[in-house]
């Protein structure tokens, strides 16, 4: 019995060197890695190198091909038995960082990053990274320590140079977010998330012809964001093009995108043009979107609020306010017509805000209120 015991184990032994010693299919494993197969590289891989494994180079690929596979805990598995043979790989360090990043541990893919600086302090991509962690965990004094350290080293990358900007430009200090922008760009001149920085610094530092240059590049190359057309039209009516102004913030309107700010300027320009009709319209319309849509209501259930506390006056001016907002609050009128009928004994206010809202032609499910109204109308007016 142990003799035979002896001889499976030495079998199972011998089988497995020999699957570990065979040679992949170079070709094979290309057509799945080219053909984004990388579950079937993975199963390939597995089924030529059977457990266990003692081969880095053969561990490293099956780690990685688990990574691109998705298969995360599988790839750091593997990435952590290279690590505890070899802990001063830079790219192995990296790789653990990114794979715990994607698992949601923030905490532990710091420590693989911060080991990687300890080995080397010039890594650009591990700033870079770092930086986007640290605005993640919403840490925005590490956030643009780390962007500063990534841009020093590697100036050219827009989208380091364009994160960094941001801040500068929301820290108005526009100097230094200018001198990002530039150096970015002196690598890379049709870069539209360096232009839109660049356009928006022009902007916020009052430079309006150079920001219509800008902007209108930015349209024409596919960048028609709110933002840009808004800073447009804005600069235009800055440079007293008002036509220009008007068409450009034309296109918010029509894209129901359109704001108090693209109305109120809209309104200018029309004035500037002395159509004043026009003007009014606009500012009627920059009003109504500086309001919240909601105020008639607030007013109107402050107005109940005040009713149940017996505070009447009050009562009335919150239902009016109400209806300074809309109008069409149909059951508002009725509201008031009570009040004053009821609880402040004034048969003019009372008479006018039934007639009001008999006025309005209130819907079938308030017929019981209308007849009542009317019936109080008839009475207070004789």
């Amino acid at each position: 019995m142990k003799t035979c015991l002896l001889l499976l184990l030495f079998t199972c032994l011998t089988v497995i060197t020999f699957a570990q010693q065979q040679k992949v299919d170079d070709a094979l494993l290309l057509e799945y890695y080219q053909t984004q197969r990388f579950a079937d590289a993975l199963d390939y891989l597995k089924r030529t190198y059977p457990e266990p494994i003692t081969d880095l180079k053969t561990i490293s690929s099956l780690a990685y091909t688990s990574q691109m596979a998705g298969k995360l805990a599988d790839a750091e598995a593997y990435y952590q038995r290279i690590y505890e043979k070899d802990s001063t790989s830079v790219a192995l360090l990296f790789s653990l960082g990114n794979i715990n990043l994607r698992r949601g541990n923030s905490a532990r893919a710091l420590i693989y990053y911060k080991k990687i600086l300890l080995r080397d302090s010039t890594n650009f991509n591990v700033y870079k990274q770092m930086a986007t962690m640290a605005y993640n965990m919403g840490d925005f004094a590490s956030n643009i320590n780390y962007l500063q350290k990534a841009n020093h080293l590697n100036p050219d990358d827009p989208d380091v140079a364009s994160d960094l900007a941001t801040i500068y430009i929301n820290l108005k200090v526009y100097p230094r977010a200018d001198t990002v922008v530039t150096k970015a760009l002196a690598a890379d001149t049709a870069n539209l998330l360096l232009l839109r920085e660049k356009a928006i610094i022009y902007y916020r530092t009052e430079k309006f012809p150079p920001t219509i240059a800008l902007c209108t590049k930015l349209i024409a190359g596919g960048d028609g964001a709110n933002d840009v057309i808004n800073m447009l039209g804005v600069s235009y009516f800055m440079v007293k093009s008002y036509q220009d102004c008007i068409t450009t913030l034309e296109i918010l309107e029509k894209n129901k995108t359109a704001t108090e700010t693209s109305y109120y300027y809209t309104a200018m320009s029309y004035k500037a043009l002395k159509d004043q009709e026009k003007a009014i319209f606009y500012f009627d319309k920059a009003i109504k979107e500086a309001i919240s849509i909601n105020v008639d209501s607030y007013y109107s259930e402050m107005g109940d609020s005040y009713d149940k506390l017996h505070q009447l006056k009050n009562a009335v001016f919150a239902y009016q306010k109400s209806l300074l907002y809309d109008s069409k609050s149909v059951i508002t009128y009725y509201v008031l017509a009570n009040l004053y009928d009821s609880g402040l004994k004034n048969k003019t206010s009372a008479i006018k805000y039934y007639k009001k809202y008999i006025k309005t032609n209130p819907p079938e499910k308030q017929k019981s209120y209308l007849q009542y109204a009317k019936k109080r109308l008839t009475e207070l007016s004789h």
